[in-house]
């Protein structure tokens, strides 16, 4: 069984939210989402407790100042990069050559792997196949080796017990 309403946390969505409800930038719904589980929960209410002492906290550090300048520098550079025109598009131009060569390595490896993979499947001898066609001597290898030489082969189809016409 879960914890009582009492002992409920934020849900990370809450949780996310939790800085626009302070500020009061959440709609009204939201915000009467999370009063509801703040005023029903000790737990959620200790974490909002947790959040306003560190914001607190935070405005006691010094505020980093941009230079005097910085405005005016910024907007120099936006202009100049726009005066030079095309920086965005050639900046687009090397990306997409950097895109094009690794596709074509891609490719050709891609390509030189199934080379590769046809080569050897065609050429390279296989030993199952080789296995497979001389399925029938290895079976009766032992009874090959008892015979010897083709001469008791010989011998033996001559023999009465072994003729090949029955009417003979």
């Amino acid at each position: 069984m879960g914890p009582g309403p009492e002992q409920q946390r934020l849900s990370p969505a809450e949780r996310a939210n939790l800085v626009a409800y302070l500020d009061g930038e959440l709609t009204e719904a939201e915000s009467r989402a999370i009063a509801t589980k703040l005023t029903q929960s000790p737990t959620a209410r200790r974490e909002v407790e947790a959040l306003e002492r560190t914001w607190e906290l935070l405005e006691h550090l010094p505020r980093p100042q941009a230079p005097d300048d910085f405005t005016e520098r910024t907007l120099t550079e936006v202009r100049r990069l726009d005066a030079r025109g095309g920086q965005l598009d050639s900046a687009f131009a090397t990306a997409a050559g950097r895109v094009a060569r690794a596709l074509a390595w891609l490719g050709g490896a891609a390509a030189a792997l199934g080379v590769g993979y046809a080569a050897t499947y065609w050429l390279w001898p296989n030993p199952t196949a080789r296995l497979a066609r001389d399925l029938s001597v290895a079976e009766h290898l032992e009874e090959y080796r008892d015979v010897g030489t083709f001469d008791f082969l010989k011998e033996l189809a001559a023999s009465p017990e072994f003729l090949t016409d029955p009417n003979d």
